[in-house]
């Protein structure tokens, strides 16, 4: 497998724990870690295979480290390069922009050719909208660890499984 770029803000707790998480589920000498806050176009140029962790702010925004890593990469073709998002979003106290966050990503990888993979169903989540749906999926993993944590574990080994395989090409 080629190299997998993880992409993520290191000083976030939560979010780590769930990146070490998934890559224990894959094989970790496969994978390197990148801090979004430090990031250069360098570092992102390593890659053709990308997790991107990408939690949703407020209502409905990215955090700024995203807002301030986009514009390093936002002149790039990314054709033939693949995507995996996942991130996390509170369904309860934010039913109406649930994982927004995952959608403004894809909608930035796609208007420039990337190729979303890691699509996961919306069912069991309880919200109002989601710029992170198509259809009857997410285009990322969704993760509410404030509701539902109990089922984050579940979702990660199934999510990575299905991720594994996009990049591998099966």
């Amino acid at each position: 497998m080629k190299k997998i770029g993880i992409f993520y803000n290191f000083q976030s707790h939560k979010t780590k724990q769930q990146v070490k998480k998934i890559i224990k589920l894959l094989d970790e000498k496969s994978v390197e870690e990148v801090d979004v806050n430090t990031a250069t176009h360098k570092d992102f140029e390593k890659f053709e295979n990308y997790i991107f962790a990408v939690p949703t702010w407020f209502d409905g925004e990215l955090p700024y480290y995203w807002d301030e890593f986009l514009p390093t990469i936002e002149e790039d073709n990314l054709k033939g390069k693949k995507f995996a998002l996942f991130g996390g979003g509170d369904q309860v106290r934010y039913p109406d922009n649930f994982v927004d966050g995952l959608g403004i990503m894809a909608e930035f990888i796609e208007q420039r050719g990337g190729e979303i993979v890691g699509y996961t169903s919306v069912e069991g989540y309880s919200f109002d909208y989601s710029r992170a749906q198509r259809g009857d999926q997410f285009v990322g993993l969704a993760i509410d660890i404030e509701n539902q944590a109990a089922l984050t574990d579940q979702r990660i080994e199934k999510w990575v499984a299905d991720v594994k395989k996009a990049f591998m090409g099966k």
